[in-house]
């Protein structure tokens, strides 16, 4: 019987290693969880930061005074001297 350490041995070997193996999943699944929370918080705060950029480019967009109701021309090529027939 001097197999029988041996056994014991990598039994206990197995036993260890299957509890070390449980803890190590239940602390990915804790950091999974914890990681989709804060990206998920990270990304509402992102969407909300790019709602607001909008918000004030459209503020921005309507303050400035419309060139068209002032007489001068939206379309560039006309500064430019080309031949265009601009009737309609």
């Amino acid at each position: 019987m001097p197999y029988l350490p041996s056994l014991v041995l990598i039994l206990v070997g197995m036993v260890l290693l299957i509890v070390l193996v449980a803890k190590l999943v239940g602390s990915l699944r804790r950091f999974r969880a914890a990681s989709t929370l804060v990206g998920d918080r990270v990304g509402d705060g992102v969407g909300l930061l790019r709602a607001r950029l909008a918000a004030l480019g459209v503020a921005f967009a309507e303050r400035r005074p419309d060139r068209a109701r002032q007489g001068n021309p939206r379309v560039p090529s006309t500064d430019r001297g080309r031949q265009e027939d601009h009737r309609g």
